[in-house]
């Protein structure tokens, strides 16, 4: 789906196995899979910016990594902040906002169709979030209202959405695609001498 006119090599990394692929415009996708079970755990994508310089990392499932460097800066995202994070299952796309604390009825989520987004409010305007799902964007798939459930448990907001036929014959391609690529193992890389 997301790898489809690029260049596209493997490696198995300890227990990650690590696709990358490169494109001719200069844009890279990176997916890492557990070696064992071939779970999705982290896609991130990156492009280059209108200056040509390379973009930050587009985390599209999984978390970045949080660094803070207190050589630089003195100061800290506060740990009470709301994380939004996206983790898939095998049969729905997954999202959980974590660090909200409010009850039940305060949260609204539902499906801009004219943005082809999914919005997430609170009533106490203390939270708002827009996000796309880059599946459906890519098949070009209408989002459909019935396929959206979510759920507030432990100061965790869990947002589904059932993942259509279209997506899971995609991803099973894909996932074909993949087991069929020869990862190189680490330490095993091909290096030009001069």
């Amino acid at each position: 789906m997301f790898r489809e006119g690029g260049n596209t090599t493997a490696i198995v990394q300890g227990d990650r196995r690590k696709v990358h692929t490169t494109f001719d415009d200069g844009a890279e996708l990176v997916e890492e899979y557990d070696a064992t079970t071939g779970e999705l755990l982290v896609r991130k994508r990156r492009g280059k910016t209108v200056l040509g310089r390379q973009a930050d990392w587009e985390y599209l499932v999984g978390d970045a990594p949080q660094r803070f460097d207190p050589e630089g800066s003195s100061l800290r995202e506060s740990s009470q902040n709301p994380i939004f994070t996206r983790k898939d299952t095998r049969d729905a796309f997954q999202w959980r906002v974590r660090n909200m604390p409010y009850p039940r009825d305060t949260y609204s989520v539902a499906i801009d169709h004219g943005a082809r987004k999914i919005v997430i409010r609170t009533s106490n305007k203390k939270y708002f979030k827009r996000f796309e799902i880059p599946e459906l964007d890519v098949l070009k798939m209408p989002l459909a209202d019935g396929a959206l459930t979510w759920a507030h448990a432990n100061n965790t907001l869990l947002i589904s959405y059932a993942k259509p036929a279209a997506v899971l014959q995609a991803e099973a391609t894909e996932a074909e695609q993949t087991r069929q690529i020869r990862p190189q193992q680490d330490g095993d890389v091909d290096c030009k001498q001069q």
